[in-house]
């Protein structure tokens, strides 16, 4: 019997990318498999771009009663407001295995429907290396937010609020964007920003630091910090010097905070920090190692801010789906890294893969003692 996997819909604003391209639906499909992709005008890819690939289309959010041994792919969080259980076998970034706020809910869903969360965050291979991440472009993104905030600070001043953000069709598209405004905002400022990125050299980080490139912005005004910079455990005065603080660490135990905000309060010395851009957003993590805020942004409200007075106010960006800023490329990205552990749904049994991230599962469940 083929193998069934489900394309649900998303439903978070604002979220254009897609867990399954249409060169990725069609590989599927040639293996073997049967796709459902449900309808979405949202998602950058249109339905028409599915048609030809042999998938089967079907009604925005009917994902709920596909069939039992179909598997569900998304990306992001389902649908708020609804408890029901989930019988299904659900592959999507759930956000609950970490200790994120209104963990255990999440899971009592699964359990009450006998279902199974995959997490696409914990798919790893035999290195525990992820097999598919978004981090490339979160950190690419990020950078390019990050900039784009401080630009308007620079040319507006603290009002006006900055404004909802447009995702781009390409990346030259946002990297001209980008280099309009700083050449606006140097020529008032007299100087580049420094930028300093957190976590760079791994996948997000190195795409925080490529975009700075891209943009113009000079090696020496890139500040690169990663495992040997932060050994000997936080808070960094140093942080405080840059313009722009991009955090690209993935926090998978606790750690000391890499600033606080009695450090971002303080008159002692002038802070250069003006603009945060937490790409990691672990803000309801208990280990939060950014603890100046609580919540998330979004692309239409995109900054918290953050009263530090006496010292001048800080700007925080904590959008958790950055990569929705490039939806194309990121996607195409993704779903070719995901590709060949999705094939190996076939043989599931036999994959290291599914079966650590089954595994881990049923540890969560039973940590939240459901």
């Amino acid at each position: 019997m083929a193998v069934h996997i489900w394309v649900r819909a998303e439903t978070k604003h604002q979220e254009h990318r897609t867990a399954l391209t249409p060169n990725a639906a069609k590989q599927l499909v040639d293996a073997g498999f049967t796709v459902s992709v449900e309808r979405c005008t949202e998602r950058i890819f249109n339905d028409a771009d599915y048609e030809g690939t042999g998938v089967t289309m079907v009604p925005h959010g009917t994902w709920r009663t596909a069939p039992a041994d179909a598997y569900i792919l998304g990306l992001k969080e389902l649908p708020e407001n609804d408890d029901s259980a989930l019988p299904h076998a659900h592959i999507m970034f759930a956000h609950c295995f970490k200790g994120q706020a209104g963990w255990r809910e999440v899971l009592d869903r699964f359990k009450r429907g006998n279902g199974t969360l995959l997490d696409l965050e914990f798919l790893v291979d035999e290195r525990g290396r992820r097999v598919a991440a978004f981090g490339y472009h979160a950190g690419y993104a990020g950078s390019a937010v990050g900039l784009d905030l401080w630009c308007h600070k620079v040319l507006n001043g603290e009002e006006p609020v900055f404004p909802a953000i447009n995702h781009f069709n390409n990346d030259q598209d946002l990297i001209k964007y980008i280099k309009a405004r700083l050449a606006l905002a140097v020529a008032k400022f007299g100087r580049l920003p420094r930028v300093m990125v957190m976590g760079a050299l791994g996948r997000c980080g190195g795409g925080a630091g490529d975009f700075a490139r891209d943009a113009g912005i000079p090696a020496e005004n890139i500040i690169q910090w990663d495992l040997a910079e932060t050994k000997a455990g936080g808070p960094f005065a140093e942080i405080l010097a840059h313009d722009i603080f991009v955090n690209c660490i993935y926090l998978s135990t606790p750690i000391p905070p890499f600033v606080s905000l009695e450090m971002c309060k303080s008159v002692e010395k002038a802070r250069g920090l003006s603009v945060l851009v937490d790409v990691s957003c672990d803000a309801t993590n208990p280990h939060n190692p950014i603890p100046v805020y609580y919540g998330a942004t979004t692309f239409v409200d995109p900054v918290i801010r953050v009263d530090c007075a006496p010292a001048p106010r800080l700007d925080v960006v904590a959008i958790d789906h950055l990569p929705s800023l490039l939806p194309r490329e990121s996607s195409e990205a993704f779903c070719k890294d995901l590709l060949p552990s999705l094939l190996a749904l076939k043989n599931r049994a036999d994959s290291q893969v599914w079966g650590k991230a089954e595994k881990l599962f049923h540890a969560k469940v039973d940590e939240a003692k459901l």
